[in-house]
């Protein structure tokens, strides 16, 4: 058998194909690599209650990574530990008060499994229900009493530089800021610091399997930390262009199994 490796796949744009479904090829490498006695774990910016379903169709016994970091925990096991660093009420309140010098469609915060929006919203409403959250709605300033796992505001192109901007200047110490991917424009606030790195370093501690032989795969800026930090980081096909110049190599797209192609030669797995 190949040495132990640590696997850890980012879901949306990686793993999950643009339907949001696992192919059964890809599906099929990461059992047999999991049967050869490689650790498979998640690394995802979402929150646990929309990843849990992928957790549990892979079959996996492992940590999970969710917001970005933010949050860490092993879901068949409380006694592994329970890792929440959340960013400070106080400044969470501070960035929406200064969001109202901008444009801005709506303010979400997460608090783990409560959701709180700043403005009632049915499309939003439909991506942040899944796993059947605690949802509150109101502006956030009163609103919100407990500091968030993850702030995201939801704006216009054009707009989205000149808040990222703002937030750069004045809260550069306390936060760190991506955007999402095309068609929504989201700005995504955790506590500075935070990335999947910082999950992938506690996992790989645990498992005790060092940074050369991690295999990370990603696609979006939330992923350049953890590409970096594992000792083969790979771009899929569809990252884009920061994601492809940081990483060790680029496979193929989500759609094409870009992780089951690239794991099945790396680590000889016949399945």
């Amino acid at each position: 058998m190949a040495e132990k490796h640590l696997i850890a796949l980012d879901l949306d744009g990686t793993l999950l194909k643009d339907n949001k479904t696992i192919s059964e090829k890809t599906k099929k490498v990461l059992s047999k690599a999991r049967e050869e006695g490689h650790v498979v774990m998640i690394a995802t910016g979402r929150p646990y209650r929309s990843s849990e379903p992928y957790y549990h169709e892979l079959g996996l016994d492992t940590p999970i990574v969710n917001f970005n970091g933010a949050f860490m925990h092993h879901p068949l096991d409380a006694s592994w530990g329970f890792f929440h660093d959340p960013l400070d009420v106080k400044v969470a309140k501070e960035i929406v008060e200064a969001c109202r010098s901008f444009q801005f469609h709506n303010i979400i915060a997460e608090v783990i499994d409560d959701v709180y929006f700043h403005y009632h919203d049915e499309k939003l409403l439909d991506i942040f229900s899944m796993g059947n959250p605690n949802v509150t709605t109101g502006d956030l300033r009163n609103y919100l009493k407990d500091s968030p796992t993850s702030l995201l505001i939801h704006t216009e192109e054009d707009e989205l530089k000149h808040i990222r901007k703002h937030l750069s200047d004045v809260h550069a110490e306390v936060i760190d800021h991506r955007s999402w991917a095309a068609p929504w424009h989201v700005i995504e606030i955790i506590k500075t610091g935070i990335s999947k790195a910082v999950g992938l370093k506690k996992a790989s501690e645990y498992f005790n399997i060092p940074a050369e032989r991690i295999i990370a795969f990603g696609d979006e800026d939330n992923d350049l930390e953890m590409l970096e930090y594992a000792g083969r980081g790979i771009a899929m096909g569809n990252a884009i262009d920061k994601v492809k110049t940081i990483a060790n190599e680029v496979t193929l797209t989500n759609e094409e199994d870009g992780i089951g192609v690239y794991l099945s030669d790396l680590l000889n797995l016949k399945y």
